[in-house]
């Protein structure tokens, strides 16, 4: 009895209530599970699932933590470590490596849907329109990764520069 109220429940309150579409939040209690557009009542256990540009990130928002966001201690004029610096352009650096790699990744894939393009069409590949085509998925790509070069390599020239500027024993010792 209590479970089928607590489901109707569940399915009347988001529609009674407002609220934001990009977050949804887990409802936990006694193995049983269940997905709702506002806050978990007090007895439940609940995550905060969160949707922003494509990517969904499940916190347990029960537990309260306190995070630090290095762009915002920026913007507030607020410092940030030099170790946490270097790792946030260790970090940088590496996810736009990655990047690099997904692109030649759909690079081969676009190659490979226009060979099938005008493979199906009876088309040879020394047709004109191939060669066109082709050039123009390169030379997208290739501003893609020349982009994330040039950035990597900014990046890098920071990280030496912050690396030179104060030695990590005086850093220590203050």
């Amino acid at each position: 009895m209590a479970t089928r109220l607590f489901f109707i429940l569940a399915l009347i309150l988001p529609c009674l209530a407002q609220a934001d579409t990009s977050t949804i939040y887990k409802c936990m209690k006694n193995n049983k599970v269940v997905f709702s557009h506002t806050v978990c009542p007090q007895e439940f256990r609940q995550h905060k699932i969160e949707y922003e540009l494509g990517i969904a990130t499940e916190t347990d928002s029960d537990k309260k933590k306190v995070k630090n966001d290095p762009l915002k201690a920026l913007l507030k004029k607020q410092t940030i470590s030099r170790e946490k610096l270097l790792q946030l352009l260790d970090g940088e650096i590496y996810r736009l490596k990655q990047e690099n790699s997904y692109f030649e990744i759909l690079r081969a894939s676009e190659v490979q849907k226009l060979d099938r393009k005008h493979y199906w069409q009876s088309k040879e590949k020394d047709d004109p329109s191939y060669g066109l085509e082709l050039e123009e998925i390169n030379q997208r790509f290739d501003d893609l990764t020349n982009n994330n070069l040039s950035v990597i390599k900014l990046l890098n020239q920071h990280k030496m520069k912050i690396s030179a500027e104060t030695p990590p024993d005086l850093l220590m010792s203050q």
